[in-house]
């Protein structure tokens, strides 16, 4: 006859086993730890996954290699080929010059001349009894006038004295020049400024502002003015001058024949402006 326990109760292997699987298993953690643990395996799971992934990737991609290489090496020349663009400049609002005032000048001024003499000619022959030279190098002052433009351009005219250099055959050589003068004066933008002159003129020769012979010459060359202030001109410049003069008969009853004698003329030149009027 088998006893039966009483309803509700359990049986007592039943109870044994529940006691050993309590003191063995470990401690249940927080809810919030138990969630969190879950979340971040999550992501390790994700990794290995992509981890696996690329070793497979990397399995296959060392077969392929070689064409792999091949094709970045062509787009590497490409690259290295093609030019570069050209750099974008800021756009830079630069100031306009203003406009230069269209006035029209008198100039005028006095000027200190050296006139050096490369070649008198036949005026001065090597040889023979006329080989003192009658016409040496000299210096003096020229007094000038003119017209200036708006432009880049002066027309004007100057008278010349000089004292030349006679061998003791005049007491006092003067060498008197009379020229009608021009110059191209290019607008650089600054106060000092190249130019270029030419012109033509007569001369006449002679002991003591006498006249025993003229001529007539030419010349060309170039100079620099620098502009003191808008009425006030200071200036520099050399000019080659090739002057033909007649024969003559000298105070020591010499014949001196026609020939051409070159000179190199500077000047420093100081010169005033005159307002004529606007354009």
């Amino acid at each position: 006859m088998r006893l039966r326990p009483p309803p509700g109760a359990l049986p007592a292997a039943t109870l044994a086993a529940s006691a050993l699987l309590s003191l063995t298993a470990p401690a249940a953690p927080p809810e919030g730890k138990a969630e969190g643990d879950l979340r971040s395996a999550a992501p390790d799971a994700r990794a290995g996954a992509r981890t696996g992934e690329a070793a497979r990737d990397g399995s296959d991609g060392a077969l392929a290699a070689p064409g792999g290489a091949a094709r970045d090496a062509q787009a590497s020349d490409a690259a290295a080929a093609r030019p570069l663009p050209p750099p974008v400049k800021p756009r830079v609002e630069l100031a306009a010059r203003p406009p230069p005032l269209h006035v029209e000048y008198a100039q005028y001024g006095v000027a200190l001349v050296a006139e050096i003499s490369l070649d008198p000619g036949a005026v001065c022959p090597r040889s023979g009894p006329l080989y003192s030279c009658i016409l040496g190098s000299g210096g003096g002052l020229a007094i000038r006038g003119g017209y200036r433009s708006p432009g880049p351009w002066y027309f004007g005219g100057a008278y010349q004295f000089t004292k030349m250099d006679s061998s003791n055959l005049y007491r006092l050589g003067i060498f008197q020049q009379l020229r009608a003068e021009m110059r191209y004066m290019p607008d650089i933008g600054y106060r000092a400024a190249p130019y270029f002159s030419a012109g033509i003129g007569g001369v006449v020769y002679g002991n003591e502002w006498g006249v025993e012979t003229g001529g007539a010459l030419i010349f060309g060359g170039v100079g620099v003015e620098l502009e003191v202030s808008r009425r006030a001109v200071l200036g520099v410049s050399c000019v080659y001058r090739p002057v033909l003069i007649a024969g003559w008969k000298d105070t020591a009853n010499y014949e001196r024949g026609t020939g051409i004698a070159q000179f190199v003329g500077f000047e420093l030149l100081l010169e005033v402006r005159t307002e004529l009027g606007r354009r």
